[in-house]
């Protein structure tokens, strides 16, 4: 037993001691709510539980301490003793009578996986008859590691499972309480958790570290305009947590599709409520950050590469009204000179909103995508789920996909209707194979009319303007009604959405709910990659874990206002603590009109969104007609020069930035991170959310509040230059700084040690990736630093897999910047030239500098320390070496 300890801890019983000894010496915070679903005092001692008005009631709106709490000789699971498999540990759980919901399960079984030194999985399950278990993908049990990095404990009366850090003791996880329930349609576990700092548990709109004082998180996926506290378009039951004593972090992921709640209390501790399927746990134990992240897509799936061009800038807006609206914008964009990569339309362009087809304004479309791609750059457009039943016999989306039996049905095996744009509609059942099939079928012939290249994907929760379908939901079904329902808006599991008891092909919509989008993905970048031949590029509005391996999400329909485009840096550092780095906010705002200051600053921050994307939509309350323009050359001159500006920051750091989507899609690294990742043991940073990072080299820190001219920003402890000028800052402790913030500007700021690899830009990628590449190398204090580039030729499927790239190191010791090529796959990187190099902290006027041994000519700026060396034509697909003296 050499990682397992078995504990025997019996809590006093009912028939020895009195329920108000077994109610007293509760601390407020380690209250467990016995009944979250109304409580009041009689139903709550019918309980069996303790009603207290709490001696200080720390509330949170109508959310604080519970009256009704679990008394300490609450009735358990026991569980037998365990034995060994080749997996781990097996036991069984029993418990001799029903709880307070129906379908009290009293025999259990736990399997405990050890499927790495610094993984550990396991399952609570009916041993009896087999339950819905989410249908992703996980990694295959191996050989047992012969070290871990935890150890695990085993409690038999109350059963609990106890998870420790085997380095300094710390924990990691502890469910030893007494209110584990296992129903058939109500599963409650709690944790105690080792910190406060606690971040994930999405999609929600809040802070990035999550609040502790008894926050109440929601999981059903929904069609929800951005709101605090609610849940919203998917479900993410991830978390990760910060221990400030020891700088390490772990992660707690529980593969559950269903309904849910997940409390957060003061203790600190964690409470899960699943109305359905298993506890299927991970406990991921880092110790740094990122590393959690990485044993947490090792799970989920590695993120998906995106086409080089979807990083670019992007444009939109619901509300074009015609090729020629469209087109009209394209043209004033290239007229300033401001870079854009893809345009895209929202559901204007369709005929009566029907998916795959052309409305009379629009019929000329085809033109439109076909003088994008002359000029190098891309289109998009939306599709919904929803298929509309009103045209049989001349809509052949609906009529094949009728033929096919594709659609989700009711419980009379009939198509589920219900009702969106279009009006009336079936819903695609994707976790068919035909439905995939009739989905490629229909990209394939709508691309015949208007070659797109991506695909944005909405209303996939799938949402529904009728409560479950035009003639309501079984009222009989516990699956539409179920006996407890978890505190998700609308108060209904069928409000805005299909009824729970339709059926998929492989399982209940109850089940399958908040993976609709997830699957609408799958079948999207398949078809993409099946009509194209190239690389995918979907945005979808709903995701599950896993979705990052298919493609990336945009925030929601969001406002303009400033604390949204304040919150859009917790979503955005948040989904890539989900494995979806590819990810952004409506720039500007979708709901209500812009200002020029909100949008200018916006910009600057939207450009530094993974996705990038301005989008708007078509009414506003202030402008009755249509809201008004926000594209960027639609504003002042000096907003427009701003704008391109901070675009043409993007797209001369475009190839740091594809390198580390690289390395997210190799590794599992995030993308944009927060400042802690980093610097894991300056506890000052856990609460910072109006600043991230791009990898570990950039620090963005921009405007968040109107009518500002500086910003206060977190600087780390350590040596930072500014990226403009090369200007160190040195830190000796972390500390917040105003800097200088003018309204054409955004901070940015490069951090010692750490390489960038840029490429002189254009206003497309397209026109970029012909130019020549820089380096810009900010020395580490010992005068040494280091840096990679990953290249391929940006949209072909499996490169990396397939060794079609080239991937160089540079390092830069002793004033000399060398490179090293470890593989050189991509066909073209012959055609790969180093133009310019500039060097940060370089302390003393060099008198020389040469490259592979010829002297060039340089600039020496003394005032801050930076060597510039400019107008090189240096392969990079062969080593070189710079030096100075």
């Amino acid at each position: 037993m050499e990682h397992l300890v078995l504990l025997l801890c019996v809590v006093a019983s009912l028939a020895t001691t009195t329920l108000t000894q077994e109610c007293s010496s509760f601390e407020d915070s380690k209250r467990f709510d016995c009944m979250p679903d109304n409580p009041n005092q009689q139903g709550c001692e019918s309980r069996g539980c303790c009603w207290q008005t709490p001696t200080k009631n720390s509330t949170n709106g109508n959310i604080g301490v519970p009256y009704c709490f679990y008394p300490h000789d609450y009735p358990y699971y026991e569980m037998d003793e365990p034995t060994m498999t080749d997996y781990g540990w097996r036991a069984d759980l029993h418990r001799n009578d029903s709880f307070y919901y129906p379908g009290t399960i009293k025999q259990l079984r736990l399997d405990v996986y050890e499927e790495t030194e610094n993984r550990l999985h396991f399952k609570i399950y009916d041993p009896a008859n087999s339950r819905y278990e989410v249908p992703i993908t996980t990694p295959k049990m191996g050989a047992k590691p012969a070290q871990t990095a935890y150890s695990v404990k085993l409690n038999q009366k109350p059963f609990g499972i106890e998870v420790t850090r085997t380095s300094d003791g710390s924990l990691l996880f502890n469910s030893t309480l007494n209110h584990f329930l296992f129903a058939d349609q109500f599963i409650q576990i709690s944790s105690w958790l080792q910190s406060k700092y606690v971040y994930g548990l999405g999609e929600h709109r809040t802070s990035f570290l999550l609040p502790s004082d008894w926050e109440h998180f929601a999981f059903w996926a929904r069609d929800q305009s951005v709101t605090e506290n609610i849940n919203e378009y998917g479900d993410h039951p991830f978390l990760l947590n910060m221990n400030p004593d020891t700088g390490n972090a772990h992660g707690i992921f529980l593969l559950n599709s269903n309904a849910m709640d997940v409390v957060l209390q003061p203790a600190p501790a964690i409470t899960y409520r699943t109305i359905g399927g298993i506890l299927d746990f991970y406990i991921l134990l880092g110790p740094e950050p990122g590393s959690v992240i990485q044993q947490y897509t090792e799970v989920i799936g590695r993120p998906y590469m995106p086409p080089y061009w979807g990083l670019g800038f992007h444009l939109c807006r619901w509300g074009y009204g015609s090729t020629a609206g469209t087109r009209k914008v394209v043209e004033r964009m290239r007229a300033a000179g401001i870079p854009q990569d893809t345009q895209w339309n929202d559901i204007d362009y369709m005929n009566n909103t029907l998916d795959f087809t052309l409305g009379a304004t629009f019929k000329d479309l085809a033109d439109l995508v076909n003088d994008l791609h002359a000029n190098g750059q891309h289109y998009m457009m939306i599709t919904d789920p929803g298929i509309s039943n009103l045209h049989p016999g001349s809509y052949p989306p609906y009529d094949t996909g009728l033929q096919n039996g594709v659609f989700v049905t009711s419980d009379d095996g009939k198509p589920l209707i219900g009702k969106v744009w279009p009006g009336t509609t079936a819903f695609p059942d994707f976790f068919n194979p035909k439905t995939k099939q009739w989905w490629t079928n229909t990209v394939k012939t709508f691309h015949k009319t208007v070659p797109f290249d991506g695909m944005w994907i909405d209303m996939n929760e799938p949402s529904n303007f009728v409560s479950g379908s035009i003639t309501g939901c079984p009222s009989n079904s516990t699956y539409n009604q179920p006996p407890f329902l978890p505190g998700i808006a609308g108060n209904s599991l069928q409000d805005k959405t299909i009824c729970p008891s339709a059926k998929h092909k492989i399982g209940l919509h109850y089940n399958l709910h908040s993976l609709y989008g997830y699957s609408e993905m799958i079948a999207s970048h398949d078809a993409l990659i099946s009509v194209r031949q190239k690389r995918p590029m979907v945005i979808s509005r709903s995701t599950f874990p896993g979705a990052g391996q298919y493609g990336g999400h945009w925030l929601g329909d969001n406002y303009s206002s400033w604390p949204n485009m304040n919150y859009s840096i917790a979503g955005i550092l948040s989904f890539n603590l989900f494995g979806i780095p590819l990810v952004g906010a409506d720039i500007c705002g979708f709901h209500d009109s812009t200002t020029e200051e909100m949008c200018q600053r916006w910009m600057q921050l939207g450009a530094f969104y993974p996705f990038s994307r301005n989008h708007n939509d078509i009414y506003c309350p202030s402008y009755p007609t249509s809201c008004k323009d926000q594209d960027p050359a639609a504003f002042s001159k000096a907003m427009q020069d701003s704008t391109r500006s901070v675009l043409l920051t993007r797209y001369r750091l475009l190839p740091y930035l594809y390198t580390l989507f690289h390395k997210a899609h190799a590794n599992g690294t995030t993308v944009a991170r927060p400042l802690f990742f980093e610097f894991p043991f300056e506890t000052a940073l856990y609460s910072v959310q109006t600043q991230f990072m791009w990898g570990n080299a950039l620090m963005i820190s921009p405007v968040l509040t109107e009518g500002a001219t500086q910003v206060d920003a977190v600087i780390p402890k350590g040596l930072w230059y500014d990226y403009y000028t090369g200007a160190s800052i040195s830190m000796a402790s972390t500390q917040t700084m105003t800097l200088k913030a003018p309204l054409d500007t955004i901070n940015l700021h490069l951090s010692a040690g750490n390489m960038l690899v840029m490429q002189e830009p254009n206003t497309t990628t397209t026109a970029s990736r012909k130019n020549k590449f820089g380096l810009i190398v900010p020395l580490a204090s010992d005068g040494t630093a280091s840096g990679e580039l990953y290249w391929d030729d940006g949209d072909t499927v499996g490169t990396y897999e397939n060794g079609k790239y080239i991937f160089i190191t540079f390092t830069a010791q002793n004033k000399m910047i060398s490179s090293q090529i470890t593989q050189d796959g991509y066909p073209d990187s012959g055609t790969m030239k180093l133009g310019s190099v500039i060097v940060y902290g370089v302390n003393s006027a060099p008198t020389s500098v040469t490259v592979n041994g010829k002297s060039v000519a340089f600039n020496y700026d003394s005032t801050n320390k930076v060597l510039n060396v400019s107008s090189l034509d240096v392969k990079l697909n062969a080593p070189f070496k710079v030096t100075w003296m």
